[in-house]
């Protein structure tokens, strides 16, 4: 591709590269294909990933818990990266993680932050003051000063999309689609699907952990998560307990257990609302390690879950799923659409509360 935004010969002589981005499970789902896509096309390019904190702040008690954030979990075993800066959720850990960047002199940086792109820009830049940057970029108003400042410190960019010009495509082709820019890579479709390398120890973890928990070998699983990091895109806890009931009086799941699915913060909430073990339903929160939950999902018949990284990794995992959906973003649908069904609110707005347990009854 001549007109890729890295140029070739810079990337022949380059021996390493960092990729900045805010990333969440869901972006790595898709992205780790596109990173592994670039390793076999640049093998001799060492990468690096600084994934950046954007929930970064002074509360010394809020670091304990940034500290383990289950996307690290996967980032460091996937075996792409020679270096990651994991290290950017306080203030004084972030300049330290920009002056060991600004050691390794990177000849290049591309960032793939979607959020205050601007921002991004600066921060590329000064983790590689004379390497060539690329970031997002997105329309300036004229007399916004700051942002046109801050976009000159690149050395090209990638345009922002818009969820109006998707064309019908999914995050999966847009990711694929700015490696391509950058660096001439061309993913084909069938290399987008998504990937996981559960260790065996923790696929045995699952198995010992159902049984501990009273599930027999072979029993029917059912996994529901009703929480979101945003509101509008989560499902009352009370609703996911009322669905369970609901399948367990139908014949063909009166059997199964239902796994269901609580962040640390909301554990003592779900416990006030039934007894763990009750009725086969059985509280879980992946607070361990990240393969703990796709572990556990991939010994599931069927995974009912609100928008979030959940709905993804079960495609990964090759397992059926309902995904209780806004309309807002398109482009993240669950990419298997043969083993997917997408439930989506009935207005642009609206919030996934809007979908009742009757609607996901008849869906079942």
């Amino acid at each position: 591709m001549a007109d890729q935004l890295v140029p070739a010969g810079l990337l022949e002589k380059a021996d390493k590269i960092l990729f900045v981005a805010h990333l969440a499970l869901g972006d790595f789902t898709y992205m780790q294909n596109c990173f592994r896509a670039f390793a076999e096309s640049y093998p001799h390019i060492r990468m690096h990933l600084w994934v950046d904190e954007v929930r970064r702040t002074s509360d010394a008690s809020q670091w304990d818990h940034l500290s383990k954030y289950s996307l690290y979990d996967w980032v460091r075993s996937c075996g792409l990266f020679d270096k990651i800066y994991d290290r950017t959720y306080s203030p004084a850990l972030y300049k330290q993680s920009i002056l060991q960047a600004q050691q390794e002199q990177y000849p290049i940086v591309v960032s793939f932050a979607v959020l205050r792109r601007h921002l991004y820009a600066e921060l590329a830049r000064k983790l590689s003051p004379n390497g060539f940057v690329v970031g997002q970029k997105k329309r300036v108003r004229f007399l916004d000063i700051r942002k046109h400042l801050a976009y000159r410190k690149l050395d090209a960019h990638i345009p922002a999309y818009s969820t109006f010009d998707l064309n019908g495509r999914h995050i999966s082709a847009i990711y694929a689609g700015w490696f391509e820019q950058l660096f001439g890579i061309a993913i084909s479709e069938d290399r987008r699907f998504p990937y996981i390398d559960i260790p065996e120890e923790w696929q045995q973890r699952a198995r010992d952990d159902l049984r501990r928990a009273g599930v027999r070998e072979g029993a029917r699983l059912v996994f529901l998560n009703a929480f979101s990091k945003s509101e509008e895109r989560s499902w009352p806890l009370e609703r996911m307990i009322e669905l369970a009931q609901r399948m367990r009086e139908r014949d063909e799941w009166k059997e199964a257990h239902f796994i269901i699915n609580c962040v640390p913060e909301k554990l003592a909430q779900a416990r006030r609302l039934f007894a763990d073990g009750a009725d086969g339903l059985h509280l879980f929160s992946a607070d361990e390690n990240f393969f703990q939950l796709p572990a556990t999902l991939a010994l599931c018949s069927l995974v009912v879950s609100v928008e979030t990284a959940i709905m993804h990794l079960a495609n990964a995992v090759h397992v059926p799923v309902i995904a209780l959906m806004r309309q807002t973003s398109p482009e993240w649908v669950p990419i298997d659409a043969a083993s997917s069904k997408v439930l989506s609110v009935k207005t642009r707005k609206g919030w996934v509360i809007e979908i009742s347990v009757e609607d996901l009854l008849d869906e079942i």
